[in-house]
Order: structure tokens, then C-alpha cells, then sequence
């Protein structure tokens, strides 16, 4: 844990992904709220379709929506700097990508994940055994 998914309408210019990734999972690893770095699993999930508001068939406006799932325990201060955490990351590694044709909505959900959770590591198996 936790579980980071970021869903961008295709309107976000978002150069290169992985970079993305790497700042969130970074940002998150030095807010010391999590016990190793390769707790930290992200994804994008592109949205194709969308809509903003009732009227936007010229699709002027677009989101980037982040999903934090964590496992219980941090109260709301710490789910609330999380989820300001995102939010900042997020538009500092965007704000200069994108072309102003849309108006980009930056939003970040931090939640507790169910209590019913379960994780199994797999070994990693050498080639040459």
C-alpha cells in the first residue's frame, strides 16, 4: 500500500508519463507516511470519455483526478497533506505542458482502503537456476 491512480482526460497534455509517475511516487515516498519505497504502486488510466459541466462539446475544460488508497490508520491532517501533496506535484510537473486551450481541474481523493485487504509477494525466479 498504498495504491495511487491518476485518470487524465485526453485533453491534459502529460508529455511523459512515467516522469509523472516518478514524481508522485517520490513525493509520497519523502512525506515519510509510508515503510519502503516499493509500497508506493501508481498507474494512469486514460479517460476517453468525458464531460465537464452539462456543455462542453468543444471539451474546454479537463481534469487530472488522483486516487490515493491507503491502508487505515492516518487521520484526516495526514490524508488532507497527502491529497494537498498530489495536488501541488501534479501542477508542478503539468502547469508548463499544457497548450491553455483547456482549463485543467487539478483534484486529489485520499481514503482509507477496505480493512479487507490481502498482498502475496511472488519470488522472483533467477534464469539461471
Amino acid at each position: 500500500m498504498p495504491h495511487l491512480t491518476i485518470q487524465a482526460t485526453p485533453n491534459v497534455s502529460i508529455a511523459h508519463e512515467e516522469s509523472l509517475l516518478k514524481a508522485l511516487n517520490k513525493a509520497l515516498w519523502d512525506s515519510g507516511h509510508f515503510g519502503k519505497p516499493t509500497d508506493i504502486k501508481a498507474r494512469i488510466l486514460p479517460v476517453d470519455t468525458f464531460l465537464v459541466g452539462v456543455e462542453d462539446d468543444e471539451q474546454e475544460h479537463g481534469f487530472i483526478y488522483a486516487h490515493l488508497k491507503l491502508m487505515t490508520g492516518r487521520d484526516i491532517v495526514a490524508r488532507n497533506q497527502l491529497a494537498e501533496l498530489l495536488v501541488t506535484t501534479i501542477e508542478e510537473a503539468l502547469a508548463e505542458e499544457q497548450s491553455g486551450r483547456a482549463a485543467l481541474q487539478i483534484c486529489a481523493e485520499v481514503e482509507e482502503i477496505s480493512a479487507v485487504y490481502k498482498k502475496k509477494m511472488l519470488s522472483i525466479v533467477s534464469p539461471n537456476n
